[in-house]
């Protein structure tokens, strides 16, 4: 059996940019999918924390230290410049590779840098 679990999370990022012209999906800051193990193309979902808009799209890779979280097309519509959103993909994951399995969760701060980087979210429900 293969269940599905969260396998990477950048949480609290800023929007940096919403660009409805673009194709679509999601530039992200080439640093911050490396730190995080994310890859181009991969599918993500977007949880917008201040309007409550979810959605899915996939990766593509941003300027290297830009701090760059910009949806792209249709996705543009869902988020402004400054909103704060959580950025999560998946995988699948075997029973037996789940007594080693580890995600990786970047909590950021206010300029989309990695303030901290965990395997586990806290007990705690507010950051």
């Amino acid at each position: 059996m293969f269940r599905t679990m969260m396998k990477a999370k950048i949480h609290r990022a800023r929007v940096t940019e919403a660009n409805l012209n673009y194709v679509g999906s999601i530039t992200i800051d080439q640093d911050l999918l490396e730190q995080v193990d994310m890859l181009p193309h991969e599918k993500v979902q977007i949880v917008n924390n201040n309007n409550g808009a979810r959605l899915e799209t996939y990766v593509i890779p941003g300027e290297r230290g830009a701090g760059t979280i910009c949806l792209n097309g249709a996705a543009a519509r869902l988020v402004q410049p400054n909103d704060i959103v959580i950025i999560v993909s998946y995988a699948l994951i075997s029973n037996d590779e789940l007594a080693s399995y580890k995600p990786k969760v970047a909590i950021m701060n206010d300029n989309n840098e990695i303030e901290q980087l965990i395997e586990q979210e806290p007990p705690l429900t507010e950051m």
